[in-house]
């Protein structure tokens, strides 16, 4: 990962945050808390970031965010019904302002023809019960999907702040 470029985007999400005194909390599955890492390396984050899920298994994603059992009984848990549950239960979960979701599948195995490797979902929510979800197919190892699903992430939590 480019650490320059991440860093950047980064400071440009802290810049948008701190300018309108509103924080941001985070679920994540597939990229298992990098999100969150990646958030908390720049000094002074506690000022803008409340927290951070890691609700990689179906039981977590119920017990702490509120995802209901028939969501993923019906959708799975990489689905954009779920992603849009994951980021509504953090808002509810916390005292964020702005909420990002994340599942998909990583690899190297658990892919389908329906739900290949490299699927992931995002769902961005506001206090304002503004929300936004989308799909993006990445590809390369399970480390390269992860890497690229966290920073799609962070460029688009800052466009959906920006907003």
């Amino acid at each position: 990962m480019n650490e320059a470029n991440l860093t950047i985007i980064v400071e440009q999400l802290a810049d948008v945050l701190l300018k309108n005194n509103k924080r941001v909390a985070v679920a994540e599955s597939c990229t298992g808390g990098w999100v969150a890492k990646c958030l908390t390396d720049l000094a002074g984050s506690s000022d803008w970031f409340e927290r951070g899920f890691v609700t990689y298994s179906n039981q977590a994603k119920q017990e702490m965010l509120g995802v209901s059992e028939s969501t993923l009984e019906n959708h799975g848990a990489v689905s954009e019904k779920t992603v849009i549950e994951m980021a509504a239960g953090v808002l509810k979960h916390s005292h964020a302002d702005y909420s990002l979701s994340i599942s998909g599948i990583a690899g190297p195995g658990g892919g389908s023809e329906e739900k290949p490797v490299g699927l992931v979902w995002f769902a961005f929510a506001g206090n304002d019960n503004a929300i936004f979800s989308i799909q993006q197919n990445f590809s390369g190892d399970r480390n390269a999907v992860r890497e690229q699903a966290v920073l799609y992430a962070l460029t688009e939590l800052t466009r959906f702040i920006e907003q």
